[in-house]
């Protein structure tokens, strides 16, 4: 785990190796994850009002994936420093520009998702 930066970044949760993975908080306080699959590793950053709610699909706004084969994803400052830069090149989903993320909005979208389930 990183301490936190004083711009907010940081780490909270993170495992190394060949199938590295982890979650934490960007700059702006928005939460992220990010894993390992082959050599590309993926970072999705949440909507910032999402609580203590577990993320969904349509809450991600952001995405971003690089090539790890110059790194070392055994190290965990290697990882870690990989994530923080990677961050900065993260593009917009499309549909999260502009999309209504009021609390209100997103209970409603749980609910309509659970009786369609049903």
């Amino acid at each position: 785990m990183t301490d936190r930066t004083p711009a907010g970044f940081g780490i909270d949760d993170i495992s190394v190796g060949p199938f590295a993975h982890g979650f934490g908080t960007t700059e702006d306080g928005r939460p992220f994850v990010f894993r390992t699959r082959g050599a590309t590793l993926t970072i999705e950053i949440y909507r910032a009002d999402l609580g203590e709610t577990v993320p969904q699909p349509e809450d991600v706004v952001a995405t971003a994936h690089a090539q790890v084969t110059d790194i070392d994803l055994g190290d965990e400052r290697s990882v870690s420093a990989f994530v923080r830069d990677l961050l900065h090149h993260a593009t917009p989903v499309a549909g999260a520009v502009g999309r209504d993320t009021t609390l209100v909005r997103g209970i409603l979208g749980r609910i309509s998702a659970a009786i369609d389930g049903m």
